[in-house]
Parts: C-alpha cells; structure tokens; sequence
C-alpha cells in the first residue's frame, strides 16, 4: 500500500524531487557545456536563471549542484539572499568554507592567508567594513582574490569545477552593492591564468568556476540598468517557462510502465502503478507548471493507498490542491504592474486564433498597436508569460496556468 510517508512527489521550494520533469536543455547545459569548457580552461558565461515563483529556477540550479557534488566538485550550495541583508557578507561566508575546503587555511604562503583574514572580517561585518577603514580595499576585491585562489586549487586538484550558486538575487535592492557583487564574481570568471605546459611553453586558460544567479524576472533588468552590456557579457541570462505535456509524460513514464517502488508493510518491497488516465489528468492540471506538477503529483498519490493511482484519485486530491494551484498563479499575476495585467487581459478576451498584437492593442483600448509593443515585449523577454510573433501573427501564452485562470473556470473545472 502507498503512504504519505513514501510519496516521491515533492511540491516543497527549492527541493530536488525524485520524480523529475523536463528542463533538460539548461541540465545538458551544464553537463556538456559549461562544466566541460570551463575545465578545459575555456571561456564561459556565469549563468543567470530566472522565471516567476513556481518555475523551478532554485530547484535546478540546486540539483545541478547535486551532481556537481556528486562529481567531487567543489559547491557553495544554495545561498539564498533575503531582502535587507548584505550577499557579499554572504557569499564571503561561502568563500572561506570552500578555502578551508580546498586547504587554503593551511596553506604557508601569507599572502594567501592574510587574504583569508580579510574576506573573514568581510563576512562578519559585511559592506560596513570598508566605511570603518578608508585604506583597506573595497570588500568585493578580495571576494574576487579569494574565489582566484579557490579556482587556482580546483586546476590543481584536475577534474575539479567550482560552483557559486546565488539565490533570491532580485532582493538585492542597492545598486552599488548589486554592481559590486557582478564585478566581483565576473573578474573572477574572465581572470586568466598563465599555466605551464608539459612541454616547457606557457598559455593562458581561465579557471576551473561557474557561477549561477537565480531569481525572479526582474533581475536582469535591475542589473542591465547600472551595468549594460558588462552584465551580458559576463552572465547568460534564460528565462524559464513552461515543461511540455512531453517532458511531463516521460517524468511519469515510470509509474504506468513498471510502477514506483516502496516498501511494503511485510518488510518487503511492493510497486505503485499510475492508470495512463490518471497521467493524463495530471498533466492536464499541472499546466506544465513544476510546482503545479509536484503538488498534483502528491495529491494524487495521498487520495488512495490502492496498488494503482487512478484517474478518480487524482482529480479527487485536485479538489485538494485547487486552492493552493489559484493562489500559486494569482500571486504571479499580482506582480506585474497595471499595463501589463490589462494586456493579459485583452489577449484572453480575444479567441485564441485572433490574438495577434492589433487586436490586443485594440481591446486594451490602445490608439496604435505600437503602444502596446512594450508591455508585450516585457510579457515575453522579461517574465516569460506570452511569446510574440512577427506582424500579424497571433500571440500565445508560454504560461499555460496563466492563461488556464484567465480563460477558463480552471483549477475548478469539473473533471471531463
């Protein structure tokens, strides 16, 4: 019988669930891309991965982590930046339990541990230290040294990548301390570094370090204000959107094929089965949504202890979640400012075939469509909530819970 206690769902924030769903463009990313090219002493991007509440952005960037780890590579873990507080207090915290980690604190040379010292009182006094003592550097140059000489141990362990994962970056509100932050963490990604060669000649390669930020959508454009190009430059920036029906198919593949394995109350093992319906009405409600998916997903499986999840008890836990699933999409659409709400809500007033930028231009009340060409770019390239087209071509929504709310009677709808 299934149980609470074994549920492979996990509609929890931030956590890595055992029953995964698509993004395997931005995991191949790291795998076959990044990691590689990086220790090969190639040039590469920090990463930035941003989407609204519920995409998954942390959950990502935390499982890369997992298998970076799992690699022997050397993590920082999720460092998630609360609203107020200082991150380069933060990450220099980071910064020295990965020195202690790459045995730098024993190291001889005192250079290396003077640098240490530094970055410690950096991360018991934050940003305030360098108001307190006008001859000592600005804070975020040591950051940058220190994360070298990380980056330095990691080529001389070989096969050893350094992984610097920020979280909550749009609650960096101060925009010195922002600037200082990216001009720290990028110096560090394009410092190159002289090696000697088997064969007696010398090169250049930058070091073994990858950085991710992640956060809500509007990051890229409080750090693209102060920063610009210097930003795109150093950091590649994808905006998550929904999983494919596709992607949630196969997450589930294991259930309808050869069941889900979970001990059995004879102190053996016994195999929990999903109908393909029951897929089916998952997939349905979740809306492409991660967290929509996880929370179906552990509904479904809490509505019945029988051998086999049926389309029945998943839309009998639906009835559970639907006030969560309103609220999860309500709060996205409680962000966007006045314009762009009104927008959204011109597109789902028009049949889905007629939803090209004249004809929302239109019903929003706009005198010309070109003023309405702003919100909806900010709709697509910012937030990830609509993709427009070319002229004349119809509009759609990436986000489907977005428009499932908008347009139709979902997370109440009565099961077909």
């Amino acid at each position: 019988m299934r149980t609470p206690v074994d549920c492979p769902f996990n509609p929890g924030s931030d956590t890595v669930p055992e029953i995964w769903a698509g993004r395997r463009e931005e995991l191949d990313d790291w795998h076959q891309v990044l990691r590689p090219r990086r220790l090969a002493g190639r040039a590469e991007r920090g990463r930035t991965i941003l989407g609204e509440p519920g995409t998954g952005k942390s959950c990502l960037v935390n499982r890369i982590s997992e298998e970076a780890r799992h690699q022997g590579d050397w993590t920082t873990g999720q460092l998630r930046i609360p609203r107020g507080t200082d991150p380069l207090r933060r990450l220099a915290r980071a910064l020295v339990d990965l020195a202690r980690q790459a045995g730098l604190t024993t190291a001889r040379e005192h250079s290396v541990t003077a640098l240490i010292r530094r970055v410690e009182k950096i991360a018991a006094a934050g940003v305030s230290l360098s108001l307190r003592d006008a001859q000592a550097p600005e804070p975020y140059t040591d950051l940058t040294d220190l994360l070298i000489e990380i980056g330095r141990s990691a080529l001389r362990a070989r096969n050893t990548m350094v992984l610097i994962h920020l979280d909550e970056v749009q609650n960096i509100d101060d925009d010195d301390v922002r600037s200082q932050l990216l001009v720290a963490l990028g110096d560090a990604l394009t410092h190159e570094e002289t090696v000697q060669a088997p064969g007696g000649y010398s090169f250049s390669r930058v070091l073994p370090l990858a950085v991710y930020l992640t956060g809500l959508p509007e990051f890229a454009e409080m750090a693209g204000a102060r920063t610009g190009a210097t930003f795109a430059r150093r950091f590649k920036t994808t905006v998550l959107e929904a999983i494919s029906d596709e992607d949630l198919e196969m997450a589930l593949e294991p259930f309808v094929a050869d069941g889900w394995e979970v001990p059995d109350d004879q102190g053996g093992l016994t195999r929990i089965s999903m109908h393909p319906d029951a897929r089916r009405a998952i997939i349905q409600l979740s809306c492409g949504e991660p967290f929509l998916f996880q929370l179906a997903g552990e509904q479904a499986w809490n509505a019945g202890t029988s051998e086999v999840i049926t389309e029945r008890q998943a839309f009998r836990g639906w009835e559970r979640a639907a006030d969560a699933a309103e609220t999860h999409v309500e709060r996205i659409l409680q962000r966007l400012p006045t314009r762009e709400r009104e927008f959204l809500d011109a597109m789902v007033a028009l049949p889905a075939e007629s939803r090209t930028l004249s004809a929302i231009a239109e019903e929003a009340g706009y005198a010309k469509s070109s003023q309405a060409g702003p919100t909806s770019q900010r709709l697509d390239v910012v937030r990830g909530i609509i993709q427009r087209r070319g002229r004349g071509k119809v509009y759609r929504f990436r986000n489907r819970a977005v428009e499932a709310l908008l347009a139709t009677d979902w997370p109440y709808e009565e099961r077909a």
